[in-house]
């Protein structure tokens, strides 16, 4: 066994391998998905009504909620948090 990693951190791995963006854009699309079917759950929304508040169709609905599907558009995202009476916020840190 290696004792390369003793001592650094899971994001230094990433890093080495070279994936820690597509790790992170997976994670942060997950949580998303994550975010508005718990939401959609509180608001009892079926994805119907959901995508009707958005203006969209259930296949774009079914799209943002796939937590694997990353080709999601910041005007899907915006028309999500209206639906929720959300608004969206984005940072880059």
């Amino acid at each position: 066994m290696s004792d390369k990693y003793i001592g650094s951190n899971f994001n230094d791995f990433l890093v080495e391998e070279g994936i820690l963006a597509e790790t992170e854009s997976v994670a942060v699309k997950r949580v998303i998905a994550f975010q508005v079917e718990q939401m959609m759950i509180e608001q009892k929304l079926s994805k119907t009504e959901m995508s009707r508040r958005m203006n969209t169709s259930r296949a774009a609905l079914d799209r943002l909620l796939d937590p694997t599907n990353r080709a999601v558009t910041l005007q899907t995202l915006d028309h999500a948090a209206r639906a929720l009476g959300k608004r969206l916020q984005i940072s880059l840190t």
